[in-house]
């Protein structure tokens, strides 16, 4: 029997990334699955060899022995679920984004610590070894001042997309391109930057039969100083065109960009540096815009859990980048500039 025993709630499209992960890591193991959708769970038991299915996810708690637990379910269930987790003294393990508004995360947080459990909030880009060498860079004080700085989320996603499931594009379950697709971007930009001090945006659903935003751009002001743009659609003809972030400073330029931010299109410091010398290794391909950041996070969340790391994000961390996407869309609906912190 391995050290830890892991449940996974929603078997969809990002739950491979779970299930591939935590195959690769002998301490670990997921030993039961959930999904409304029973053929869904039965899919991924067999494929991943996983001993218990359920349709229920309290039933699951109750009834399995579970260290901790993956909530790969839309976006709104994610605080309730992982409530639910805590109670029952199982860590939590919870997709971007944690919850849909601040007040949803701090339930969760409370939970967690209430219950004295851990929140792991996935936030797998972080661990690109692109975005790594990036934010060395940044606390190297290579740039010297930071000037300018951009996010462009330019993808694709077809109507038949979110006519796939019901929740997809609807403000109570799923949010919209900032909250969904671009989670990660924003996350990122608050991580390599800092906090920020406030926002203007605005927001569209110009081309999908949707309820949330298929794009919208954000101008975001950092407490630093350093102003940023981050500009998002998923109305990108043919297909996924770029993912990217760009940092202009006193001293350096670099672009990180592709797909998923996963090559480094621009890099130039007025000194030298070894890493000057890993760039081009750091570049890779990945199968999806979800990288390979999956398999170095549950690394982390098990070395945790073992008591031999600290959790890489944790839900204090990861309600911020929740926070600035309340202020997005905040701003975009009054029409007006938003300060930070918010308050509910």
């Amino acid at each position: 029997m391995k050290a830890l025993r892991f449940g996974l709630i929603g078997c969809g499209r990002i739950s491979k990334n779970h299930f591939e992960a935590v195959s690769s890591i002998e301490e670990a193991e997921f030993v039961a699955c959930c999904d409304i959708i029973k053929e869904r769970a039965l899919e991924a038991a067999q494929l991943y060899d996983i001993k218990q299915v359920y349709t229920d996810y309290q039933e699951m708690l109750k009834n399995e022995h579970l260290d901790a637990v993956a909530i790969c379910t839309p976006s709104g269930l994610h605080p309730q679920m992982g409530i639910e987790a805590a109670r029952h003294k199982i860590h939590v393990i919870t997709e971007k984004p944690m919850a849909l508004n601040i007040q949803s995360a701090d339930e969760l947080i409370k939970a967690c610590d209430d219950n004295n459990v851990k929140l792991f909030v996935v936030k797998q880009n972080r661990l690109n070894t692109t975005l790594q060498l990036l934010k060395r860079a940044i606390e190297k004080d290579r740039f010297g001042q930071i000037y300018l700085a951009q996010s462009n989320v330019f993808w694709q996603r077809p109507q038949s997309y979110y006519d796939q499931a019901p929740w997809r594009g609807t403000p109570d379950l799923d949010g919209g391109a900032f909250l969904n697709q671009a989670s990660h971007y924003v996350d990122a930009m608050y991580w390599l930057l800092g906090n920020v001090k406030s926002i203007r945006a605005e927001t569209a659903i110009m081309a999908r039969n949707i309820q949330s935003e298929d794009t919208g751009c954000a101008i975001l002001h950092f407490q630093s100083g350093v102003l940023a743009t981050i500009n998002v659609t998923m109305l990108t003809f043919p297909k996924n065109f770029e993912g990217s972030i760009t940092i202009l400073g006193e001293k350096g330029t670099v672009k990180i960009g592709g797909v998923a931010v996963n090559k480094i299109e621009k890099w130039e410091f007025e000194d030298y540096d070894d890493d000057d010398r890993i760039v081009t290794e750091s570049n890779y391909q990945p199968p999806t815009v979800y990288g390979f950041g999956h398999n170095p996070y549950y690394q982390n969340v098990i070395s945790t859990l073992l008591g031999n790391a600290v959790p890489s994000t944790d839900g204090r961390d990861g309600r911020k980048s929740v926070e600035i996407i309340q202020a997005i869309y905040e701003s975009a609906k009054h029409g007006k500039k938003v300060t930070l912190p918010l308050t509910y």
